[in-house]
């Protein structure tokens, strides 16, 4: 039936803009990396096309309670966090797939969504995607490495005031320095009079926590191969994955998961171009997770530029969405 005889109108068009982000120069990153004591590789360096769909795998396993959590809250929560958000576009980054974003959409109506990626291809396919589901909600989708833009680029939906979304306890990934330097960049990027709403993993049993990052199925332990087989592709690498064993511990003092790759026995391998030697024991980090407790993530938001105004909890107290407003 056609929009006119059903009454319906075509979903809006949602718009990209290509910032054109420079691409990442790997090798001087692995090279850096692989300097560090103990050696360790930027996380998003997990996430090729096979490292996304592994993730996504560990996403479904019963140890993982994150993302389910985090987005069974959000459905519940959504009329009360559009209410708090209150009015302005809403801006969403590292946005990828988009999948948490829907119960706020849904709630506020008469907003604007705006989704910032690296990956051109992954962002219009999520926009695409955003616009069907919700026809008359205006989309703008930037492919741009946001940790370094200097500043939005001019749009009609991206006016005062603007409200931050990142959700899924991405901001775990960081060390609090990292973290707050992010922070700080999404208060710049928003401007004054702006809000954002971050979703957080909190410390929990430690059992609890290495099973989630260790899960029985071995997703998450395929997940951390893949880095050595993107390696081996993209850098010329020489990695054994036979060479080593994946590991998912607690870190008590830094309250934190520290993910690795352990060599099996003294080793060298060869990646970038340069030969990189491994002792029998010796870990290289994939990635860190690090857990928040209300208290620490209000420190730490405060130092960046931010004031605490609500948050929000499941009844186990397992994840935390936390409305912050810029501080000016």
């Amino acid at each position: 039936m056609s929009p006119s005889n059903s009454g319906e109108l075509a979903p809006l068009p949602s718009d990209l803009l290509d910032l054109h982000p420079q691409p990442a120069d790997m090798a001087r990153l692995v090279r850096e990396g692989m300097a560090r004591t103990p050696k360790q590789l930027p996380a998003w360096f997990l996430y090729d096309e096979e490292g996304s769909q592994l993730f996504e795998r560990i996403c479904q396993q019963p140890e993982y309670s994150l993302t389910r959590t985090e987005t069974e809250l959000l459905q519940r929560l959504g009329p009360e966090l559009a209410a708090a958000l209150g009015p302005g576009t809403l801006v969403e980054f590292g946005a990828g797939s988009a999948r948490k974003v829907s119960p706020l959409l849904d709630a506020r109506q008469q907003s604007a969504y705006v989704a910032l990626d690296i990956s051109s291809e992954h962002l219009a396919a999520a926009c695409q995607r955003l616009q069907q589901r919700h026809p008359w909600l205006p989309i703008l989708g930037i492919c741009c490495d946001y940790s370094c833009l200097a500043g939005l680029p001019a749009h009609p939906l991206l006016q005062p005031p603007l409200i931050g979304f990142y959700p899924g306890s991405s901001l775990g990934n960081f060390d609090p320095p990292a973290a707050a330097r992010l922070l700080q960049q999404f208060a710049h990027l928003l401007g004054e009079g702006s809000r954002l709403l971050v979703g957080l993993d909190q410390p929990k049993p430690v059992e609890r926590l290495e099973a989630a990052y260790n899960d029985a199925a071995g997703w998450s332990a395929a997940f951390a191969f893949n880095l050595l087989a993107r390696l081996n592709r993209e850098l010329a690498a020489n990695f054994d994955p036979r060479g080593f064993a994946y590991e998912a511990s607690w870190e008590d003092e830094q309250s934190r998961i520290a993910m690795a790759l352990v060599s099996l026995s003294a080793q060298t391998v060869v990646v970038a171009g340069e030969q990189v030697t491994f002792a029998a024991g010796e870990p290289l980090i994939t990635e860190y997770s690090v857990k928040y407790s209300p208290e620490q993530f209000g420190a730490l938001a405060q130092g960046a530029g931010w004031r605490s105004l609500k948050r929000w909890s499941d009844p186990a107290g397992d994840v935390c969405l936390h409305l912050l407003e810029r501080a000016d």
